[in-house]
């Protein structure tokens, strides 16, 4: 009775560590037929999200990085994953008891063979980083406006999945018997009769890496690395300045000789343009910005500007009515400026002052009065016929008001030298 009991508290025990510890394809992101380029694509990115370097003082995230690496290993080997997706982590405990550990028992050993460099992301001078990589992307004005989680691709050159940056199909890679691994060779140039030089060359052999491959990878053609596509998640926030710099950690092109350098973006506006949906077809759409002001033009005819009377209703970034109007009597100049306080852009909140936790720019409205072109004739003969009414009661002659001369003025002619 005692030994049954025993038997099952020890199946208990396991039932609770096969309960507590999170499901390797769920770690991961993915679906349980995933392919092996699925599951290294999210090792790739969970791994630099998760690094302890990234997140320094983060207990929780170094966990994931470990446990992200423990997924990785059990789903890329055949082996492994077919034990885990039969008996789950009970059966790869025992498959570990029985003798046959992992391959990479080290999360930052296996980092170090997808992204080059120890394992960690260097900044210092110890290690070689590779360049910096640019970029421009565009977002509409009503994204900095507003704020918005969206993704951007960018194609680069990556460590080569397929042989995990070896080169070599079967993973075997052998020293150069011509240089001794050294990646350079000394080669005897002769300059003049009995006299020669001494001069370093790369190794031709190895092409200067001091290795070579006998069966090179078929995806990479033994060259280590290939170009492909990467998708980044870019957090656009309220208010971003133009230009503004994302800094990408890493992320740019990766080399098994080096530390990847990092991938800067910088955000810029795209050209106004009419959309298919509705908030891409509203007013604010065509708003002009300049630093923490939005600009409109409005358009009135001459009727609204010299008798008011009228409404308008601007529909904004986010939605919302901005209402224009006058009253009758009220008369609009052309070119006017009209200044709606708290409708301009929203301060990113780098730039607020201390204490204060929104603001807004302001929308400057300018005025652009449209005369009309032509008129009926009944119509022209009563609006002459009021002007000249006026006119002669209150006209002014502005050429008599500005002293201007009725007639050509004769100059004083010139002697000829």
């Amino acid at each position: 009775m005692q030994r049954l009991l025993r038997i099952l508290a020890v199946l208990g025990c396991l039932v609770m560590l096969a309960l507590g510890a999170e499901d390797f394809y769920k770690l991961l992101g993915l679906k349980k037929d995933a392919s092996d380029r699925e599951i290294k694509k999210a090792y790739r990115s969970l791994s630099k999200k998760y690094h302890p370097d990234k997140n320094p003082g983060d207990e929780s995230a170094h966990d994931k990085f470990v446990a992200v690496a423990e997924a990785y290993e059990v789903l890329i080997d055949d082996e492994t994953r077919k034990i885990y997706d039969q008996y789950g982590h009970e059966g790869i405990e025992q498959h570990k008891k029985g003798g046959r550990p992992s391959q990479h028992h080290d999360p930052f050993d296996l980092f170090s063979r997808f992204f080059g460099g120890s394992g960690h992301f260097g900044h210092g001078g110890s290690e070689r980083r590779g360049p910096n990589m640019e970029v421009r992307v565009a977002v509409p004005l009503r994204d900095f406006y507003n704020g918005r989680m969206t993704e951007f691709t960018v194609e680069k050159q990556a460590i080569c999945s397929a042989c995990e940056g070896s080169g070599s199909e079967d993973g075997h890679v052998e020293t150069c018997d011509v240089c001794g691994g050294r990646g350079i060779v000394i080669k005897r140039q002769q300059l003049a009769p009995g006299l020669f030089q001494q001069v370093q060359a790369g190794c031709d052999k190895c092409a200067g890496r001091g290795k070579v491959i006998k069966k090179p990878c078929p995806v990479c053609g033994g060259s280590r690395v290939v170009r492909e596509p990467e998708t980044h998640e870019l957090h656009v926030e309220k208010g971003m300045p133009k230009g503004v710099r994302i800094n990408y950690e890493n992320e740019a092109d990766e080399s098994p000789d080096y530390v990847a350098g990092d991938l800067i973006v910088h955000l810029v506006e795209t050209e106004p343009a009419l959309g298919q949906a509705d908030h891409e077809r509203t007013d604010g759409t065509f708003f002009r910005r300049r630093g923490k002001d939005l600009f409109w033009r409005e358009v009135l005819s001459l009727r609204e500007a010299w008798l008011g009377d009228w409404t308008r209703n601007l529909t904004h970034l986010d939605g919302h009515i901005v209402q224009l109007s006058r009253k009758r009597g009220e008369v609009v100049q052309p070119h006017a400026v009209q200044v709606v306080e708290n409708e301009g852009m929203p301060i990113w909140h780098q730039h607020l002052p201390d204490g204060v936790e929104e603001a807004y720019g302001n929308l400057h409205v300018e005025y652009v009065v449209v005369l009309p072109d032509q008129m009926e004739k009944p119509m022209e003969k009563e609006f002459w016929a009021v002007w000249e009414k006026y006119r002669k009661k209150k006209g002014v002659v502005l050429d008599k008001e500005n002293g201007r001369p009725e007639g050509p003025i004769q100059f004083p002619g010139h002697d000829e030298l």
